[in-house]
């Protein structure tokens, strides 16, 4: 299913991203207590040139926030069974997201993340 899913993305981006998503990351959301915090992708390639990630969100709904890599206000997406994000361009090196801990009742979670080659 992974691998069905990452060619799918590949093929849809394909003209936008020039290269196929090469990876696929699972990151694993028990409840409201888990949470990842802020970061860009900019591991590798991704520290001096644009790339693409795509994360596709599966389970209970959780909120992915993203602010300015300098400061500024955030922006607040919720993310639903099923949606996508895909953070493109200068996204990773100027920007920052997080998945932030809520008190909120919040069931379980898996986020898959697909990079191309040389992108963490």
């Amino acid at each position: 299913m992974l691998t069905e899913a990452r060619d799918a993305l590949s093929a849809y981006y394909a003209r936008e991203l020039g290269e196929p998503f090469a990876t696929s990351g699972l990151c694993y959301y028990r409840d409201g207590r888990d949470s990842v915090a802020w970061h860009g992708d900019r591991i590798g390639r991704g520290a001096r040139e644009d790339t693409m990630v795509a994360i596709l969100s599966v389970g209970a709904p959780r909120d992915l926030l993203l602010r300015p890599v300098r400061g500024g206000e955030s922006v607040r997406r919720p993310l639903g069974h099923g949606d996508l994000i895909v953070m493109g361009g200068s996204c990773q090196r100027t920007w920052e997201h997080c998945v932030p801990k809520t008190s909120r009742a919040a069931g379980p979670r898996i986020s898959v993340q697909f990079r191309p080659h040389g992108v963490r």
